[in-house]
C-alpha cells in the first residue's frame, strides 16, 4: 500500500516554508531549538497553516499535537528528540543578535524599498530603493541582500523576515513576481535576477526565521507605513 502523501510547515527552522517529505522537513528543525512545524494532509492545509502563527495553529496535550487557537506555547522534546512546542507557557523570544529586514511600497506597483537593521542596536547596515516595485519583490531582494552581506563580512547571525512569501522565493531561488519587465523596471529587474544568479552560486549556513508579529509586535526593520 502506497505511503500517503504529507505536507510539513516548518514555521521556524533553518528554511522555514512547506516541505513535501518528512526527511527534508527534519533537516530544517533537527537541532534547532524553538523549531515550529507540523504535518498536514493536503497542500491546501498547509498553505493555509504557515500564513498563520505557529501557536494558533498547533497545540499539544498529553503527547498529542491538535490544530487548535489561542494558545501559548513553551519547549519540550517530542518523540523524535527534537524540539517542539507545547502549550501553556511563555513563548520564545526573538534573538537580538540578528538581522531584521522589511520593505516598504508607496503603491503596489510603486515606489519600493526595502532595508537591513541589526536589532540589538536598531542600527541600519543596507538600504535600496527603486522608482517602481512591488512589496513581494523588495521582501525577496532584502532577504537575499542580508544573505549576501553577512556571508561577506563572515557573520554568523539570524535573519528575521516577516514575508513568509519572500522566504519561499528565496528557498525556491527564483522570484515569481509578475511586475512587467519593462522600461520602467528594467533596472529593478537585472537586480532581481543578480539575486536570483546569487542564490544559485552561493551556498550558506544562515538560518532564515519568521518574524512573529502578532507576539512581538513590527519586525524591527519595519518602515512605519502602516
Amino acid at each position: 500500500m502506497a505511503k500517503k502523501q504529507k505536507y510539513y510547515v516548518v514555521w521556524q527552522g533553518k528554511q522555514p516554508g512547506i516541505y513535501t517529505d518528512w526527511d527534508t522537513c527534519r533537516e530544517q528543525v533537527q537541532g534547532v531549538q524553538g523549531a515550529q512545524y507540523k504535518g498536514f494532509d493536503t497542500m491546501a492545509e498547509a498553505e493555509a497553516a504557515i500564513k498563520l502563527p505557529y501557536g494558533s495553529v498547533v497545540r499539544v496535550e498529553n503527547g498529542e499535537r491538535r490544530v487548535e487557537s489561542g494558545k501559548s506555547t513553551v519547549l519540550f522534546i517530542d518523540n523524535d528528540g527534537m524540539t517542539a512546542i507545547r502549550p501553556d507557557a511563555q513563548p520564545p523570544l526573538p534573538v537580538l543578535d540578528a538581522l531584521a529586514v522589511d520593505a516598504a511600497c508607496s503603491g503596489n506597483p510603486g515606489i519600493m524599498e526595502y532595508q537591513g537593521i541589526y536589532i540589538s542596536t536598531r542600527t541600519r547596515v543596507f538600504h535600496y530603493q527603486a522608482p517602481k516595485g512591488t512589496n513581494n519583490i523588495g521582501e525577496f531582494l532584502a532577504i537575499v541582500h542580508g544573505l549576501s552581506y553577512l556571508k561577506k563580512h563572515h557573520l554568523d547571525q539570524i535573519i528575521y523576515s516577516d514575508s513568509v512569501n519572500a522566504m519561499s522565493w528565496v528557498r525556491q531561488k527564483v522570484c515569481k513576481s509578475k511586475l512587467p519587465d519593462d522600461a520602467s523596471t528594467a533596472e529593478l529587474w537585472d537586480f532581481v535576477h543578480r539575486a536570483e544568479q546569487w542564490l544559485r552560486s552561493n551556498t550558506y549556513t544562515t538560518e532564515i526565521r519568521k518574524w512573529d508579529t502578532d507576539r512581538w509586535g513590527e519586525i524591527p526593520a519595519d518602515f512605519g507605513r502602516k
